[in-house]
């Protein structure tokens, strides 16, 4: 069969690329080997958050207790909450397969590989032809020498996920996004979390302060944080694993039932007949251009499989420049990577955008700054949640948005008016003198802007 388009992949970037590009009137199709939705449906974003949200629900218990509430954990069943956590995944995932039914998509379950610049054979056995491919491949987890992965005592991001029952202790390798995230799950239900850290500071992607705070709520919390630190497994048994932790010439050891190697993500770029047809590739990544063309013009890579963020909204997008441009439905040409949020669900929440100050510094770009705590928020105090605070970056001559920084409750929703404001062009006295309602946790938006402009309220 002919197609206008064939993707291959159905994550966040393949299946919203072909939802697009069938309301442009594009015939698609996708081919998928696995379940529909891939890695952030099934065995990433959806069931951590589930993970993260139930988590947060037990950790409640104390609040509750407060008011006289009395509870036996005695028979507290971790595996209900990964069967909620599975059960989250699926509904998305059929949610998925209804819209490439209702939008008239193809779905082809197998595994695709090219043939060559028209043609991608499945099984080994059907070969179909498009004028245009998108490949949206996704990523694994990384592994590390000397912890290599088994999904017994030492696990991936996806081992971690499909746990039924609780270790007593584990050892996270690295600081990121999953390590953060899997280190408050795993703590606020009652695990003892060793997070190890090759480099100076934990998150090292985000704003220095940012991470510096988050460091010590998680130390409050009895989140063992060891930086600067190097492993390796001295022993290893049917159920413990001995570290040696060496940092500053100082060594330790540490006992631990399982480790999570939690280094990053590699693109699944083998095995897709890349080589075959000349696909240009850099450290296992497909080369782009413009509109993410590959060398091959009628060939486009997204998502986690090219160099730019591997985040599932960015993947979505690139995927709508795609097949908008082969449409000739726009002409936009990449996601501009300063205007993408970014979002952590650990507790407190941390949602950025735009420059952090090292980059700033780093780029020698001058810049105000402000910084708007939550305990300045009404609301905060109201709902127990002010931890945090706010932090504004401009441009010292333009006073253009240059970044925004957030680390408390519901950061992940409040950066979006930040977002907002950016794409519109806005100027901090645009959002400090818009009438916010009260009580609001966005109230400490304004604030923070007011800030900027030399005039906050509440501080």
């Amino acid at each position: 069969m002919k197609y206008d388009l064939i993707i291959l992949g159905s994550g966040p970037g393949g299946y919203v690329a072909a939802i697009r590009a069938a309301q442009l009137g594009l015939k698609t199709a996708i081919i998928e080997k696995d379940k529909v939705g891939g890695v952030c449906l099934n065995i990433g974003c959806i069931p951590s958050k589930s993970l993260i949200h139930q988590a947060e629900t037990f950790s409640r218990i104390k609040e509750l207790e407060y008011m006289g509430i009395k509870f036996n954990l005695d028979n507290f069943n971790y595996k209900k909450i990964f069967e909620k956590s599975r059960k989250a995944a699926d509904t998305l995932s059929k949610g998925v397969q209804y819209l490439l039914k209702k939008n008239k998509i193809d779905l082809i379950s197998g595994e695709g590989k090219l043939l060559n610049k028209n043609e991608i054979i499945v099984n080994d056995k059907d070969i179909y032809t498009s004028k245009f491919i998108l490949l949206a491949t996704g990523s694994k987890p990384k592994s590390i020498p000397g912890f290599e992965i088994d999904e017994v005592l030492i696990l991936s991001s996806n081992g971690a996920l499909m746990l039924e029952n609780l270790p007593k202790s584990i050892a996270i390798i690295g600081s990121g996004v999953i390590g953060i995230e899997f280190g408050y799950i795993m703590n606020s239900f009652g695990v003892e979390v060793h997070i190890i850290e090759i480099l100076d500071r934990i998150l090292p992607t985000e704003d220095l302060e940012i991470a510096e705070f988050l460091e010590k709520v998680y130390k409050k919390r009895n989140i063992k944080i060891h930086k600067s630190t190097k492993s390796r497994i001295i022993e290893k048994t049917k159920n413990e694993i001995t570290l040696e932790l060496e940092s500053e010439d100082k060594k330790n050891i540490i006992k631990v039932e399982k480790i999570l190697v939690a280094v990053g993500r590699e693109p699944n770029t083998k095995n897709i007949g890349l080589e075959k047809i000349g696909i240009e590739t850099e450290k296992g990544f497909v080369k782009v251009r413009e509109y993410y063309k590959t060398n091959a013009d009628n060939i486009y890579a997204i998502g986690d499989i090219v160099k730019t963020p591997q985040l599932a909204h960015v993947a979505s997008k690139e995927g709508e420049i795609v097949v908008e441009h082969i449409a000739r439905h726009s002409t936009e040409k990449f996601v501009d990577i300063y205007k993408i949020p970014s979002a952590i669900y650990s507790e407190p929440q941390i949602a950025s955008l735009g420059y952090t100050e090292e980059l700033l510094r780093e780029k020698n770009i001058q810049y105000n700054k402000f910084s708007f705590p939550y305990r300045g928020v009404g609301k905060s105090i109201a709902i127990e949640k002010s931890e945090g605070f706010i932090k504004i970056l401009t441009d010292k001559e333009t006073n253009e948005i240059l970044g925004a920084h957030i680390i408390g409750a519901e950061a992940t929703e409040l950066i979006h008016e930040v977002l907002l404001a950016k794409n519109s062009e806005l100027l901090p006295e645009d959002i400090s003198e818009m009438i916010h309602a009260h009580p609001t946790l966005s109230e400490g938006i304004m604030e923070a802007f007011r800030g900027i402009e030399g005039w906050a309220i509440h501080i």
